[in-house]
């Protein structure tokens, strides 16, 4: 009797990081899972072995890219709100694909919802360097207010340049803004 094929984290990884390319491509209704299953070099069979189904593999695809945006974060956290924000649009750059299905129009379409835990770690280091600079400051600011302004502050630089908005320096741009946060909200 053959024994049943075992499909291991490596080939996991491999499916999310193709279905998120995939959905960047083509939006996330035109991705079939036999367009997955070909396009990591495996079988549909796998795919169901280690998500399930369709839904299943979106929000792991989501909750991964959560995940990996979390772990910078959290690496980034020791130097403050200036390390936090050139770690967001390092990882944006280097992860279009998550990123456009995280935050972008297309995350609108996606048919499932990220896992409450995954998104909400992914920002908590923004929380509590916002939490400390204010108390820093001696302020009675709203931390999730005061975030909410940093974060659509770097998001929106980011965004832009993600969508290769002409003639700016982005990089220069978005350095300016940072000033401009560390000034606001020294630590």
């Amino acid at each position: 009797m053959a024994r049943p094929t075992v499909y291991d984290s490596d080939l996991r990884q491999r499916l999310i990081e193709t279905t998120a390319n995939l959905m960047a491509e083509q939006g996330p209704s035109r991705v079939a899972l036999r367009d997955v299953a070909a396009a990591a070099a495996t079988s549909t069979t796998a795919v169901y072995s280690l998500f399930g189904g369709k839904s299943q593999l979106l929000t792991a695809v989501v909750d991964d890219a959560f995940r990996s945006f979390g772990d910078s974060q959290r690496a980034a956290s020791p130097g403050g709100l200036a390390a936090l924000g050139r770690a967001y649009r390092q990882w944006a750059l280097e992860h279009p694909a998550f990123y456009t299905l995280m935050f972008g129009s297309t995350a609108a379409q996606i048919p499932c919802e990220p896992s409450p835990d995954a998104s909400s770690n992914a920002i908590q280091p923004l929380y509590e360097a916002v939490g400390k600079a204010l108390a820093a400051a001696g302020s009675e600011e709203s931390v999730p207010l005061v975030a909410a302004a940093i974060w659509g502050q770097v998001h929106g630089l980011v965004s832009l340049e993600l969508a290769n908005v002409p003639g700016t320096d982005w990089a220069a741009a978005y350095e300016t803004a940072l000033r401009a946060i560390e000034r606001t909200y020294p630590v």
